[in-house]
């Protein structure tokens, strides 16, 4: 589907834009259905409302899995390459209720050669309609080097 890239065909600030999505009141139930969290904030919109909210909350890991790369094209240029994910790190900076739209990017923002492999990060940005960052982070992953890399 796409031109294959190992590690070293990356370049700091090549960016991955991922498609945006709006939270539905579909989404907030099957999170809730898939995760098993169940309290009030997440699935019942009075008891939000009671507490100032204007809607249902999203659960931090509903919008951290808006920077899923496997929903942009990133997975689909390292297919060749990709050894595993390795870590994921998150900050949740800004509320998310039932009705904004998220927008995620993935930028290269690390790459660690080894011998035969490398790291690379990629630094996550997601931002709501108002273009406000309600979340940031970083995910590494474990790519395989090009052959030509691995023989100079």
């Amino acid at each position: 589907m796409c031109a294959q890239k190992y590690f070293d065909d990356f370049e700091l600030g090549e960016r991955f834009v991922l498609p945006s999505r709006t939270m539905t009141d579909a989404l907030f139930a099957a999170f809730q259905l898939a995760s098993g969290d169940n309290h009030p904030i997440h699935y019942d919109v009075e008891y939000c409302r009671a507490h100032g909210m204007p809607h249902m909350l999203a659960h931090g890991y509903q919008v951290l899995i808006q920077a899923a790369a496997g929903a942009g094209l990133f997975p689909h240029v390292t297919e060749d390459s990709m050894k595993g994910f390795i870590e994921q790190q998150s900050r949740f900076l800004a509320p998310v209720y039932v009705g904004d739209t998220l927008y995620g990017t993935l930028v290269v923002s690390d790459l660690r050669p080894g011998r035969t492999t490398g790291v690379i990060t990629l630094g996550i940005e997601i931002r709501n309609q108002n273009g406000v960052l309600v979340m940031d982070g970083s995910q590494k992953y474990l790519l395989k080097r090009s052959s030509t890399a691995i023989e100079h």
